[in-house]
């Protein structure tokens, strides 16, 4: 992997700077590619939810980059524009599979400040939500920082370099912007009142609006500094500082000394069997690898054969496992703080409990919450994420969702860098804060110094057991419909269901699905389910038919109907001849999955 010197790699960004075109917004230059890119290739693919962060990584692939230099400039690049639910103020968790075949899990989770306690929400609960007590230790860098030493090939300046000119030069307000803005200012317009909000989304007195431009210069020359001098530059240093100068005086906990400290936690994979055909990886605790997985191990216990027969059937089986899987979670936590976490991830996975709990699934109704096994416990859920995959030629995948949790984090952005900080402290469980059903926290989810919370994330990655190659990679945005999402669009391409029988023919027709790609991208469009136990309630997503909702009713399921657009799936697929194919989010307006 090439390395230059400081000083020259200083003079290659700012050569790269000045050079940068700024009568036409940068996202009309990127608009001609995309349309003359393709969604299949042999070199590589990238699916995120932006078409122009995705065509950024598709640039990279073509320069000669690896599916982790792609991974870094699309994920930076998703933070510049999805500002909403990503970004260097966040953190996340990624699968990698290396050109040999091995799998690890890059832990880049936020993680407590050394003076937390689990006692620190007392005098005010919604502390862990808003304002500068829900700040954990930043991440995102960390994590891009040890892919990119680990697996990179091109220079770390000329893949920060496209978010720089971005967040400098512009980008459209987006449909998926105007959503998101419009969802996070109900309750409080901050993006029109706060000055320093104001000054990327309401620069004229009023919130942009679609098809305006909207420039994060501040954020720019933060990008900037990263870009000359790595990671450290937002560690310690001025950017450090700016930070620590905004949380302290507001009453955060955040020191000079977390940030400086922080490090990425490397674990292996976790992985299962699915009919001897293939294996299929996910990521370690704090992540909920073990839940997606343990739900596909249970569906595993039905013959294929009756899978696709009884529809019906298929549906109300999924949603059992998937309660059943949901109530296990609460048992998780960070495995350097809980130590038999390890132990119980096994049990979960392991096929004498998959088969335990297939038989335990009536065909015909559900059963009493006890009977799920959710000790009572309930673990509180993140919110705002991204997904992101890339995958190159050698064989090279990264499967990654970031976060900041909530919308806007903690909705505190450093007023001299642009930096929005996260809220993930309120991802932990607080003592005698109950939800509304009367299910107690979960003490393996408590708040402890250095601790990591629990996350619904899970990236996914399927390979062939006969020799080993890859087949696809997924993951999904969502908070705890991450879980659920994920496992079905994986389920639904294992058993070659596709979608459901009344959408298959539209799905296809629609999103131009065609050839070997049509499976992976007709699952990724089909409408979902999600239960997740507690509530006690099934969203049944709006594009199933009529007949499902009644059918999953009369079985016993408290059903209520869910609009589009809570979860957000991307996913990579390679074939025997090398080709790639990816897809991306229908429900996001502006995603795009391309490959080269």
């Amino acid at each position: 992997m090439p390395h230059l010197s400081p000083l020259l790699c200083g003079l290659a960004v700012l050569s790269q700077l000045g050079s940068v075109v700024t009568a036409v917004p940068l996202e009309f230059k990127y608009q001609r590619v995309i349309q003359n890119t393709s969604s299949e290739g042999h070199r590589g693919a990238v699916a995120s939810e932006s078409a122009i962060c995705s065509e950024i990584g598709i640039d990279t692939l073509r320069k000669g980059g690896s599916a982790a230099d792609a991974m870094v400039a699309t994920t930076l690049c998703v933070g510049t524009i999805g500002m909403y639910h990503s970004g260097i103020g966040g953190g996340g968790f990624m699968l990698v599979r290396d050109p040999d075949g091995n799998y690890e899990t890059v832990d880049y989770r936020e993680t407590a400040p050394a003076a937390a306690t689990k006692d620190m929400y007392n005098d005010d609960p919604n502390a862990s939500v808003i304002g500068a007590r829900s700040v954990a230790i930043p991440s995102e860098l960390r994590g891009l920082e040890y892919v990119h030493s680990k697996y990179g090939r091109l220079p770390w300046h000329d893949l920060v370099l496209p978010s720089v000119k971005i967040a400098r030069d512009g980008f459209k307000v987006t449909e998926d912007l105007v959503r998101y803005m419009t969802s996070a200012s109900v309750l409080d317009d901050f993006l029109t009142h706060d000055p320093v909000w104001a000054e990327d989304f309401a620069p004229n007195g009023t919130l942009l609006g679609l098809g305006d431009t909207i420039t994060r210069k501040r954020y720019a020359k933060t990008l900037a500094k990263i870009a000359l001098f790595g990671a450290d530059a937002f560690y310690t240093g001025p950017i450090a500082d700016s930070i620590i100068a905004l949380l302290q005086p507001l009453g955060g906990i955040l020191t000079h000394a977390d940030l400086a400290n922080y490090e990425v936690s490397i674990k292996s994979a976790l992985n299962i069997t699915y009919r001897d055909s293939f294996r299929i990886f996910a990521t370690d605790a704090p992540s909920s690898g073990a839940v997606t997985l343990s739900i596909l191990k249970t569906m595993e216990q039905f013959p294929s054969s009756s899978l696709t027969s009884d529809v019906p059937l298929t549906n109300h089986r999924f949603v059992e496992a998937m309660k059943f899987a949901y109530g296990a979670r609460q048992s998780l936590g960070d495995p350097t703080f809980i130590t038999n976490v390890t132990s119980f991830q096994s049990s979960m996975l392991s096929p004498s409990t998959a088969k335990l709990i297939a038989s335990k699934i009536l065909p015909n109704s559900t059963l009493p919450l006890s009977e799920y096994d959710p000790a009572k416990n309930y673990a509180a859920e993140s919110h705002g994420t991204s997904h992101i995959v890339t995958a190159d030629r050698s064989g090279l995948t990264v499967s990654s969702t970031t976060t900041l949790n909530l919308l806007f984090g903690a909705r505190l952005m450093t007023p001299d860098t642009g930096i929005i900080l996260n809220d993930e402290m309120d991802d932990f469980s607080q003592p005698n804060k109950n939800n509304s059903f009367g299910f107690v926290p979960s003490p393996n989810n408590f708040i402890r110094a250095g601790k990591r919370p629990l996350s619904s994330i899970c990236p996914l990655m399927v390979e062939h057991v006969g020799n080993g190659s890859l087949w696809f990679a997924t993951g999904a945005a969502g908070g705890s419909r991450i879980i659920s999402s994920t496992t079905q669009v994986a389920f639904n391409v294992l058993e070659g269901l596709g979608v459901h029988p009344n959408t298959t023919t539209e799905v296809v027709k629609a999103n131009g699905v065609g050839g070997e790609g049509s499976v992976m991208r007709a699952a990724v469009a089909a409408p979902r389910l999600h239960d997740q136990l507690m509530p006690e309630v099934l969203l049944v997503e709006q594009g199933y038919g009529q007949d499902v909702y009644e059918d999953l009713r009369g079985r016993g399921h408290n059903v209520t109907w869910q609009a589009p657009g809570l979860s957000a799936v991307q996913a990579v697929m390679r074939f025997g001849n090398g080709t790639f194919v990816a897809a991306s989010e229908t429900r996001q307006v502006n995603s795009g999955g391309f490959a080269v």
